[in-house]
């Protein structure tokens, strides 16, 4: 049976077993669905995580397409801002218990 097409471990997390993962995120039927632990004891430093992925993000437009770095995250920024002010699905967040994980 085939499975997700899933993204490779970075090279610095293979065999470190003070690595954790936080975030699972797959494109499904034209959605989002996700997977992630809380991780952090403060709620602040989501933000911080979701800059870097942006930045991230950005640096592959700019390396894959013919978007520049600054381009690419402009967009990435001014779709979430977007999206905070007027969100398109609001989603649900389902505890893993209720979920038989």
């Amino acid at each position: 049976m085939a499975g997700p097409k899933e993204q490779p471990l970075p090279p610095d997390v293979i065999g470190r077993e003070d690595a954790t993962e936080v975030l699972r995120a797959f494109v499904l039927d034209g959605g989002l669905s996700i997977a992630f632990t809380r991780a952090f004891e403060e709620p602040e430093m989501w933000g911080l995580l979701l800059v870097d992925i942006a930045r991230h993000a950005a640096r592959a437009y700019s390396r894959e397409s013919d978007y520049s770095e600054e381009e690419a995250l402009d967009r990435i920024l001014e779709m979430f801002s977007a999206e905070l002010e007027r969100p398109t699905d609001m989603g649900t967040t389902t505890p893993r218990s209720q979920k038989g994980h």
